[in-house]
């Protein structure tokens, strides 16, 4: 077995990370998940979170939201609609965006096509509010 595993992330504005990593934990749908080296072969759904990599004593964060992960003993495969390394996050973006979202879902009925996009848009603010201040 190699002695390394690689991860790799990718948005549709190409690839935002790719190098050697000791593991990385993963906001999963249904909760965050981690894949260190070994893991068994995985096809898994992305959710949105904070993204973390562990290599050797140093963590990086990303704020990621939604896509899929392919996952091999390893390597780790991650396409995504977008991830944000915590100290590139603008974090008064991010705030105003939770906001607007906040405003728009308190005066839009449950059902209304329009709060499931606003209450997505605050999930991912949240996420990169959450992710910005890591360290």
């Amino acid at each position: 077995m190699s002695a390394e595993m690689t991860l790799e992330i990718v948005t549709p504005e190409g690839s935002v990370f790719k190098g050697v990593i000791d593991g990385v934990t993963i906001p999963g749908l249904d909760g965050e998940f981690g894949v260190l080296r070994g893991h068994a072969p995985l096809l898994g759904s992305v959710g949105i979170g904070t993204l973390t990599i562990f290599t050797g004593n140093k963590k990086t964060f990303y704020a990621v939201n939604t896509g899929y992960v392919k996952v091999s003993p390893t390597h780790v495969m991650m396409l995504v609609e977008t991830a944000e390394r915590a100290d590139m996050i603008d974090l008064k973006r991010a705030e105003l965006a939770r906001q607007r979202a906040e405003e728009q879902i308190s005066r839009l009925p449950r059902d209304a096509a329009e709060f499931e996009k606003n209450r997505i848009a605050l999930m991912r603010a949240i996420a990169r509010i959450n992710t910005s201040g890591r360290k």
